[in-house]
């Protein structure tokens, strides 16, 4: 469903200087540039539940700790055009609360702009989850939306 909703709303991508990343309430993308001509072969990476390196042709690109948990089993990474890495974390906590401010702890951080926008999104995210015939991939969003938006659970149906 997420698919669909990051078509049609975007992303809001976090630059760093060797790419960028971003996230949706499930996952989170990585997106590295390389140099053009890069083998498979020539890319190490490791994808653990806590922690993540990326080394391409021996040069250390990122190593640290993730920000928060992923499942390490359906984590994923490809080489496309022999120019681009594209690095999927599948989220622990996929609630839309569960925001990143930074890819590793203390490292890759969103400014605050960008950590608005990304919140704003997850939040828009889980309204369109709770309401699927609705389209809030356009709609703006004010007011309480920090920690995933308002909590609507408790009010009847």
């Amino acid at each position: 469903m997420s698919v669909h909703f990051e078509e049609r709303s975007g992303v809001v991508p976090c630059k760093t200087p060797w790419g960028s990343w971003y996230q949706t309430m499930e996952e989170v993308f990585i997106e590295v540039n390389v140099p053009h001509g890069t083998s498979a072969k020539e890319v190490k990476c490791h994808l653990g539940s806590r922690d993540i390196e990326l080394r391409v042709k021996g040069q250390e690109i990122f190593k640290g700790k993730l920000f928060d948990t992923t499942v390490s089993d359906e984590a994923t990474w490809t080489l496309e055009d022999k120019c681009l890495i594209q690095i999927i974390l599948m989220k622990t906590n996929r609630e839309a609360g569960n925001c990143w401010s930074s890819l590793l702890e203390g490292e890759y951080c969103a400014n605050a702009w960008v950590q608005d926008q990304m919140q704003r999104k997850l939040t828009l995210e889980r309204f369109q989850r709770e309401n699927p015939g609705f389209d809030f991939s356009g709609a703006e969003i004010s007011g309480n939306f920090a920690g995933g938006g308002p909590d609507f659970s408790s009010l009847q149906k």
